[in-house]
């Protein structure tokens, strides 16, 4: 039999963090103020019900409250139960704590399984979205192959990540996060490099022989210290990212140096946001994003990718999704450590708030979605505009929007004041038209790729055919 939890401190930490009196966390958790009494005292342990509720109330205290293999096969099985798919006939949590104590290894393959047809679905979407963009899997282009890379590597690199967390200990001293002038002497005394700001049609340039770098400096400052923390990273951390680089199944010497690349950014964001105080800050200030762009001296692009990677395990953030879309509405940067999935060449939901974002800039939208999968979602997105630094070059103008399952929302500070159960308040938005199933969506531009279509010339609806 697996040890019974006792978790009386932690339990009561969490009522602390969260302001609350005994009374109320135990109503909250649906139990008497005295039997809450004697789990704090830890006289009593937790229960499989009790479990259930402290993992949908509160899944990152849940993660770090669970202490042996028999606790997370016991978790994970929960969180695989509680698919939409299986709605109609939920499993109470004692059953799945049985199964996951006398057939642990029935629990591990229902995991597996589970697993297996959420990867079938992330295929499905995978092929139709090559068919749409006029490209097969093997014809992947090298900015392709490093983005799914990054995306099945979880968007966390956990070499790379505790490297720099290390490097910004050396820099940052007392601070949240190092300051320019600190990087700009760790580059000048300790790697030889001479700095020069300088104005020019590249945003950072460097000659490796010369040891000279020239940052133009009609960037932002955060900018400006980003591509400053970039070259320091790619510098002091050359062999941990020559490592990944190195194990990586890319196919071109064109990927790999895309991927060495998007490394040194993955470090320089650590750098800047280093693992264990920003993961902190986040949960302290409930993921907002303009606080911690303050507090860490970061741009809201920045701030919103670094939240994206906290996925370290043992340590994880909330499970966030973070995609940047352009004017045109294609997705230059995507992430998901939900399950939510986006579409691959563009062509994402006209639903989705972000688009209407990208056309709004400097305003933060809020939406509560809903997939057809019954999964809700709630994200925030914003419109920016990065400056040229000259009135020849047209500045970018481009949304980012981040967000997470609807579980979350009470850590996320955006979704204050909505009901994410309410029955009618979700938008119901889609990944892709092609494998949409919503038969009754105004907005549909392609009918799905699996189901036939039915055309009737005498009548006209807003979609000119409807779905059989």
């Amino acid at each position: 039999m697996r040890q019974r939890i006792f978790a009386g401190n932690r339990l009561k930490a969490l009522r602390l963090d969260r302001g609350l009196k005994q009374a109320e966390f135990a109503a909250t958790l649906g139990i008497s103020t005295s039997y809450l009494s004697q789990i704090e005292h830890d006289d009593r342990p937790l229960t499989p019900a009790l479990l259930d509720r402290l993992q949908k109330l509160f899944p990152l205290e849940w993660e770090e409250v669970a202490s042996d293999a028999g606790d997370r096969r016991a978790g994970a099985l929960r969180e695989a139960a509680a698919d939409p798919l299986f709605a109609a006939s939920p499993l109470p949590p004692e059953q799945l704590e049985r199964a996951a104590l006398q057939q642990p290894q029935l629990a591990d393959q229902f995991v597996a399984l589970h697993a297996a047809y959420r990867r079938a679905g992330q295929r499905l979407q995978i092929i139709d979205e090559a068919l749409t963009g006029g490209t097969a899997e093997g014809s992947r282009l090298p900015w392709e192959e490093v983005r799914d890379w990054f995306h099945d590597a979880g968007n966390y690199v956990d070499s790379i990540d505790r490297a720099a967390e290390a490097l910004a200990g050396q820099l940052r001293g007392r601070a949240p996060s190092p300051a320019i002038e600190t990087i700009e002497r760790r580059l000048r005394e300790a790697l030889g490099i001479s700095i020069v700001y300088q104005q020019s049609q590249t945003l950072r340039d460097f000659d490796a022989t010369m040891r000279h770098l020239v940052i133009d400096p009609s960037q932002p400052p955060e900018s400006r210290r980003f591509q400053l923390a970039h070259q320091l990273a790619a510098l002091a951390l050359t062999k941990e990212i020559a490592a990944v680089v190195e194990a990586s199944p890319l196919r071109t010497a064109a990927a790999r140096q895309l991927l060495h690349v998007g490394l040194a950014n993955y470090a320089a964001g650590a750098v800047l946001m280093p693992y264990a105080p920003f993961r902190a800050s986040a949960r302290a200030a409930r993921h907002d994003i303009d606080r911690l762009r303050l507090e860490y001296g970061v741009s809201f692009e920045q701030a919103c990718h670094r939240l994206s990677t906290l996925q370290r395990p043992g340590a994880r953030g909330i499970p966030m999704f973070f995609c940047r879309v352009d004017m045109a509405g294609n997705i230059t940067k995507r992430h998901s450590a939900t399950r939510l999935q986006f579409a691959r060449f563009g062509g994402a939901c006209p639903l989705w708030i972000v688009h209407e974002a990208a056309a709004i800039p400097d305003r933060i939208l809020f939406q509560l979605a809903e997939t057809p999968d019954g999964l809700r979602y709630v994200s925030m997105a914003k419109g920016l505009v990065k400056p040229s630094g000259s009135y020849a070059r047209a500045p970018r103008r481009y949304a980012v929007a981040l967000g997470c399952e609807a579980q979350y929302a009470a850590d996320f500070v955006y979704a204050d004041g909505v009901d994410v159960d309410a029955p009618h308040a979700a938008t119901r938005i889609g990944s892709s038209c092609r494998i949409c199933p919503r038969d009754d969506c105004d907005q549909r531009a392609f009918p799905p790729s699996d189901r036939p279509i039915l055309v009737d010339p005498d009548r006209r609806d807003v979609v000119p055919y409807r779905i059989g």
